[in-house]
């Protein structure tokens, strides 16, 4: 047998070395051809082949170590792309237990790489467990407190629990590590912006200009710097129909003004049509914001009441939010508690009002509005009267700029002396619902209708729209 076949060589070629042992070995990256050259040589030497013949042979050696140099790498970093492919896929299908599973099998593989932590870390922040992406930074910024791309995810998460300082300071580290990377500098610039530092935020954006001309990123971040909207003026008209007396029309126009990003003030002017007696009603408000420590507005308003509006009235509100990081149901919750006194004629009324707002997933809202009536009419004794109120709201469509959201609401309670503030002398239940159409940027138009069912078989259909335009 020669060579695992049976026919034999040609006659005169037994002295020849056959090439057997042709290998090729793989060592801390690095390919060796062992035996194989030198056996061809001497065998080409033996027989006087051609010194052009033994370049080409030794060429297409060289060419072969190459290929196979550059398929050993292919195949150690597909596994690599392979995993990270993998877990994206999970994180897209929000199946975080297995995409978990597949960090910590190549952490197990090679616990002291890094970059596989930081695939971890990044795992927990998509899936809401903020303060455990926190921990997990931190302890790869201990290994490895040189890396700008893990100090901006601090910041990613920081900025996550609202926390604007610590993620600037975490960008601050990570442009010093790496002053010349224009997405450093437009990450900077979007916390300076959170921060209301705008001045600050635009030099940000254009350094990151300069260094990346076709930054997007830094483009948007300069354009949402552009001179906002700081005024708001709203028209609206309402109408109410019974069933036992003629309609009442009310027609309103308000003005907004935000000075600055913590005082906003507001004027309005409303005209009432009530059983055929005309009314008119001026308010005016001032609302001051502090940051973690919500906002309180305190107003009042004064009218040519005709004995059918409130002759005077003084109000205030607070309002206070959170943000809920690391829970998946719900994202934030907002308290708005107020007190409002009117003075008619003859009553005195004194409304408390408190409403908790819960912010949904998929920027769906749920509201639940308690209020309590303290009624005193001359002659008679104070009385108080509860009512409550209870909302959905939830997005319905959008194209580009314009949004289409919508609401439905329910209200139980007595007589309405706002919208769908049940407060007064009968018992009453409110089905009703709204849209609202956001035209562009600086225009919207609302509507809203409702349905009440009185005491004494009464009956009230409400509708009404608003028109807002931002300069």
């Amino acid at each position: 047998m020669w060579g695992g076949h049976s026919c034999p060589p040609p006659l005169g070629t037994e002295a020849l070395t056959p090439v057997t042992d042709v290998t090729v070995v793989v060592t801390q990256g690095s390919v060796s051809l062992r035996g194989s050259v030198e056996t061809i040589f001497k065998g080409m030497n033996a027989f006087g082949v051609g010194k052009c013949l033994r370049i080409i042979v030794l060429a297409m050696f060289r060419a072969l170590a190459g290929i196979s140099i550059f398929c050993l790498f292919a195949l150690a970093q597909q596994p690599t792309s392979a995993w990270q492919e993998e877990v994206r896929r999970c994180a897209a299908a929000q199946d975080w237990t297995a995409a978990m599973s597949i960090v910590d099998r190549e952490i197990a593989r090679a616990p002291r790489d890094m970059d596989i932590r930081a695939w971890r870390a990044r795992v927990l922040l998509w899936s809401g467990k903020v303060a455990e992406a926190e921990h997990e930074y931190h302890d790869i910024l201990t290994a490895v407190p040189n890396d700008p791309d893990n100090w901006m995810a601090l910041a990613n998460v920081y900025s996550r629990e609202s926390r604007t300082q610590d993620a600037l300071e975490a960008l601050n580290r990570a442009v010093e590590l790496d002053p010349k990377r224009a997405d450093l500098h437009a990450a900077r610039g979007r916390a300076l912006r959170v921060a209301d530092n705008r001045s600050e935020a635009k030099l940000e954006f254009r350094r990151a200009l300069e260094l990346d001309p076709t930054s997007k990123e830094a483009e948007l971040g300069l354009l949402s710097l552009r001179s906002e909207p700081r005024h708001e003026m709203r028209v609206g008209v309402n109408t109410d129909l019974f069933s036992f007396v003629g309609p009442n029309d009310l027609q309103g126009l308000s003005f907004t003004s935000h000075w600055t990003p913590r005082w906003k003030t507001s004027v309005s002017e409303n005209f009432y049509q009530r059983a055929g007696t005309d009314a008119e009603t001026s308010v005016a408000s001032v609302t001051g914001k502090l940051p973690r420590m919500g906002a309180l507005t305190v107003g009042g308003a004064a009218a040519h009441h005709n004995n059918v509006i409130p002759k005077n009235e003084v109000f205030f509100d607070y309002d206070q939010g959170w943000r809920l990081a690391g829970s998946k149901l719900l994202h934030g919750l907002e308290i708005i508690y107020g007190q409002h006194w009117y003075w008619y004629t003859t009553a005195r009324i004194l409304t408390i009002n408190e409403m908790t707002l819960f912010y949904l997933p998929h920027d769906w809202t749920w509201s639940v509005g308690l209020t309590g009536a303290r009624s005193h009419f001359s002659g008679t004794g104070a009385e108080w009267r509860p009512s409550g109120l209870t909302r959905i709201g939830f997005p319905i469509s959008a194209w580009d700029e314009r949004r289409l959201q919508g609401n439905v609401f329910f209200a139980v309670g007595t007589e309405n002396f706002a919208q769908v503030d049940q407060i007064g002398t009968f018992s009453s239940q409110t089905y009703g619902g709204g849209l609202r159409f956001q035209l562009t940027e600086r225009h919207d138009v609302t509507g809203f209708a409702a349905y009440q069912k009185r005491t004494q078989d009464r009956t009230q259909t409400s509708f009404g729209f608003t028109y807002g335009f931002r300069f």
